[in-house]
């Protein structure tokens, strides 16, 4: 097997305003509304961890320090919980927090777009690969998260990673989609990305659908990147002039995908993970069906 940087710093673009979720996200942000008992980011870091991440970055914006918060030690809560000998919420506390000096903030000032998130964290990334996971999808994998797989391809194939689903060919107008080369592990080379396709042009029905592993010659790419679709600096526009001059891989996803950016993603994240949990499913699932029986 052919030896690469190790990926050891995750990308997490957190500064986004959240607009689907209004009025919610007036005062919370999107990344901490939760899926059953956990914040969205929180299923998003620990899908990091799961592969071997050791320093978590997040591009944040204003009225975002509830993040920064939720990431720290919580001083007044530990102490109450002591005195009231709560061992499984200390556990519980203890578990999600990371250890001290491997979590790095840094703020992106104006709302510029994907692209220009990612080059805000060119500092702290410095010249090294890096994994970036966008938080508002959450995975569920058979048997490995999302980003461990793509860290295994990365390990064969070295390069640029871009984690890819299947759709059914009439729906790839909707998404990102990617060319299908050559077969390299779980995945296979990539000859070419489009954003959302004029039907029947797809060169593929594989989408990306969030995760990525990038070098760090995307910040020089991006730092004169022009605007592009919304007015904003697209990550996908940068990574097309990259593919021209290094190998991209598609590592193929085998899961479940939820946008918790949109509200039916969302309900349907809390969904399947309260039917995953032995505590919750049996109090619940008569529900479901109930629910489900009375739209008949």
């Amino acid at each position: 097997m052919a030896q690469h940087s190790k990926v050891r710093k995750a990308v997490f673009p957190v500064a986004g305003l959240g607009t689907r979720f209004l009025p919610a996200t007036k005062a919370v942000p999107k990344e901490m509304l939760t899926v059953v008992d956990k914040p969205i980011i929180q299923y998003v870091v620990d899908e990091a961890i799961e592969a071997g991440i050791e320093h978590l970055v997040f591009v944040t914006g204003r009225n975002k320090h509830v993040i920064e918060d939720y990431f720290d030690i919580h001083f007044e809560l530990e102490q109450t919980l002591r005195e009231r000998a709560k061992k499984a919420e200390i556990t519980l506390l203890a578990q999600q927090l990371p250890k001290a000096g491997t979590v790095s903030f840094t703020r992106q000032q104006e709302p510029l777009g994907l692209g220009h998130a990612v080059w805000c964290a060119r500092e702290i990334v410095g010249d090294e690969p890096f994994a970036l996971l966008l938080p508002d999808m959450i995975m569920k994998g058979d048997g490995k998260g999302c980003m461990k797989g793509m860290i295994d391809l990365y390990g064969q194939s070295g390069g640029n990673i871009i984690a890819v689903e299947e759709c059914a060919p009439d729906q790839a107008h909707k998404y990102g989609i990617v060319g299908v080369g050559e077969a390299i592990g779980e995945g296979f080379r990539i000859t070419g990305m489009v954003e959302k396709p004029a039907k029947g042009t797809a060169p593929s029905n594989f989408f990306i659908n969030g995760r990525y592993i990038l070098q760090p010659e995307i910040f020089k790419i991006l730092e004169t990147q022009e605007r592009g679709a919304g007015n904003e600096i697209q990550l996908t526009d940068g990574m097309l002039k990259l593919l021209k001059e290094q190998d991209f891989a598609g590592y193929h996803f085998r899961g479940a995908t939820y946008d918790c950016g949109a509200k039916d993603g969302f309900i349907l994240a809390n969904v399947a993970f309260a039917l995953e949990r032995a505590d919750i499913r049996p109090s619940v699932e008569g529900g479901f069906k109930e629910l489900l029986a009375g739209l008949r």
